[in-house]
């Protein structure tokens, strides 16, 4: 069913003959997609589709079937102020939704793409980076951490996140039956499902003996021995019983803050600063591509190479070029 903020923007779809026939179908367009896709992609097409709808009720247009001028108009409105690849989100988001509902999609309109053309060409499509926690930074927030039992969850996470490259979605849902400890004193995690994983093939991942001895003392501290690895921690000391993804780049900026890292950096610190800095110092180790990808869990090289690009430019034929003629 429509959530609480979506369902007043429904009248906004479409005309007054069809009200009815189309919020029902907007009904069973939220219960499918409840089910078919992940919780963040789930949570992003209602953002997308709120936004789009609000817009539509403010300016009179009707949004589903969006005709393709609605669309182009909403393109350039939200280009002027919205991130190009936010906007992009929003017309991928407004497309599922035609799509679902055997509606006619505007988004396959040439005009349409001629608008998202337009907007790249004065906004450009390249996106912010943000800070990958790279090694020395990954070492410097563990060490300034304090002696809390929060302290000690926050250590462990980042440790694991490091090693894994996982997501935040995907680490706050790791179960403590996940970890098997190795001989060496190295573990495995197995990941049940995750953004590329919707169907739960899952992907046994590595982590080394120092995050395995950090991630247990926060289970001997906590208590922790089955159901969720990560879990909240209340102003008490008492553990939660689940961690909300949203806490996890609260947590790294709480942490940057905590060991003087400068602002902009704290800033710049995000969920994904985890997959952008080992990729990094993979790529300054000269681990080849093939077991980059099967670290990041990627099916081709656009992320690494995204992610790396200063460090791979720094290897061009170019920089190779430059460095054999001693310049």
């Amino acid at each position: 069913m429509p959530d609480a903020d979506t369902k007043p923007h429904i009248d906004a779809l479409t005309g007054a003959e069809s009200d009815a026939e189309v919020a029902e179908q907007l009904a069973r367009f939220f219960e499918t997609v409840s089910s078919a896709f992940s919780r963040n992609t789930e949570r992003a097409l209602r953002a997308d589709l709120r936004v789009f709808l609000a817009w539509c009720q403010q300016d009179g247009m009707v949004a589903a079937p969006a005709r393709a001028n609605t669309l182009i108009a909403f393109i350039d409105d939200m280009g002027s102020s919205r991130a190009p690849a936010t906007v992009r989100r929003y017309v991928s988001s407004i497309a599922t939704l035609h799509k679902t509902l055997r509606l006619p999609n505007p988004a396959d309109s040439t005009a349409v793409k001629l608008a998202l053309q337009r907007m790249y060409r004065k906004r450009g499509r390249r996106q912010t980076q943000v800070t990958g926690l790279t090694w020395p930074l990954r070492n410097r927030l563990i060490k300034a951490a304090g002696k809390r039992l929060i302290d000690a969850r926050n250590r462990a996470l980042l440790a694991v996140a490091y090693d894994t490259l996982l997501r935040r979605s995907e680490l706050v849902s790791l179960d403590v039956s996940d970890l098997v400890e190795e001989a060496d004193g190295s573990a495995t995690l197995l990941v049940r499902t995750s953004k590329t994983d919707p169907e739960g093939a899952g992907a046994m991942l590595f982590l080394a003996r120092d995050t395995v001895r950090i991630v247990k003392i926060w289970l001997g501290r906590s208590g922790t021995a089955e159901g969720r690895l990560f879990r909240s921690v209340r102003k008490d000391g008492s553990v939660g019983e689940r961690l909300p993804p949203s806490q996890v780049p609260r947590i790294y900026k709480s942490m940057a803050l905590r060991a003087g890292l400068p602002a902009d950096t704290v800033d710049a610190l995000a969920g994904h600063s985890t997959r952008v800095g080992p990729v990094q110092d993979m790529i300054a180790c000269g681990i080849e591509l093939p077991a980059i990808l099967q670290a990041g869990r990627w099916k081709s090289a656009r992320m690494v190479q995204r992610y790396g690009e200063r460090l791979l430019a720094r290897r061009s034929g170019a920089a190779q070029l430059a460095a054999r003629q001693q310049r």
